[in-house]
């Protein structure tokens, strides 16, 4: 479960980076979202690749955000 809660803080964080303007040219700035990317994009690419066009809004974290909630439900009613 705290795995799951690690991955939703790098999935939020890969979001917010992804409106806030950002200096690509320092390193440290470019590692970061180099990891972020390297991190999510395996789990957003294909959730993407199945939903539809939608105006040029990627909804991929939002399913990918609930498909976590359903796994991180479904692990704590088999074990709790």
């Amino acid at each position: 479960l705290q795995a799951i809660m690690i991955y939703e803080i790098v999935l939020i964080a890969r979001i917010l980076m992804s409106w806030i303007p950002l200096d690509r040219n320092n390193q440290t700035i470019d590692s970061i979202v180099r990891f972020l990317y390297d991190i999510t994009e395996p789990v957003l690419a294909p959730v993407r690749g199945v939903l539809p066009a939608m105006g040029g809004f990627d909804f991929s974290p939002i399913i990918v955000f609930i498909g976590l909630q359903v796994i991180s439900s479904l692990i704590r009613s088999a074990f709790f």
